[in-house]
């Protein structure tokens, strides 16, 4: 796998308690949406672990943006400690891209999103991508969250489903008791029963889960309890992010 150098451009807050880091776009690194790069902080003989050196992160940005983007839930770890403290115009290196969670090319299906928390990052690849490219395809995105503080990228969420009629947003907030902020969307948990209702009507919907591993295989039990084919499901497990 190709190493690059990178600079970092900006940080940016997007929600309570997680950060986007913005990077300069090295020549000659081609992506497509969904996937992923690893983001190296240091050298593996300096650290006690791999962990601390090197994460891996789906990429926020669109192939057709002049950057690349990562966003992360800030942690007490020692990797994202440190990429807290680099300041703007720091160099640091990545390798890739790589990962399958891409869109497929038969635009006569439906997509099906399925996100909790922070593994809402390769879906946003993929919809910016999906808006600029003028996609002809139905996509639904079902986003789940505790409370809409936490809820990262949800403005431009809302405004993407404003301006894409090809594209539905259903967030919701499973402890809105928490929240200082009104929200008059969807609450409560996703179960079978809702994913099938919010699914009613799409011409053979392919269904991506991205998220924490518990939420992923959650996820993969509820599609089965709904009658989905496993066949017809993509995932991937965002562990410690």
């Amino acid at each position: 796998m190709k190493t690059y150098s990178v600079q970092l451009q900006a940080q940016e807050q997007l929600a309570e308690g997680t950060l986007a880091f913005h990077f300069t776009k090295p020549a000659g690194f081609e992506f497509i949406a969904g996937q992923a790069l690893d983001l190296i902080i240091g050298e593996q003989g300096d650290a006690d672990s791999e962990w601390d050196v090197r994460h891996t992160f789906s990429i926020v940005a669109a192939p057709h943006e002049n950057e690349l983007v990562i966003a992360t839930r800030m942690r007490d770890s020692p990797f994202k400690q440190q990429l807290k403290s680099f300041p703007v115009g720091a160099q640091l290196q990545i390798e890739g891209p790589y990962g399958e969670l891409t869109l497929g090319e038969d635009l006569t299906r439906a997509v099906v999103f399925i996100a909790g928390g922070i593994g809402i990052t390769p879906f946003m690849s993929m919809l910016r991508d999906a808006a600029h490219q003028q996609r002809q395809q139905d996509i639904l995105l079902l986003y789940s969250n505790r409370r809409p503080e936490d809820s990262a990228f949800l403005s431009e969420l809302q405004q993407l489903s404003q301006h894409n009629p090809r594209f539905k947003l259903i967030a919701t907030m499973t402890s809105m008791q928490d929240s200082g902020q009104e929200w008059s969307g969807e609450t409560g948990y996703l179960d079978a029963q809702r994913i099938q209702q919010y699914c009613q009507g799409l011409n053979q919907p392919i269904y991506y889960i991205s998220g924490p591993p518990m939420l992923v295989e959650a996820m993969h039990d509820l599609l089965d309890e709904a009658g989905v084919d496993e066949d017809d499901v993509l995932s991937e497990g965002f562990l410690g992010y």
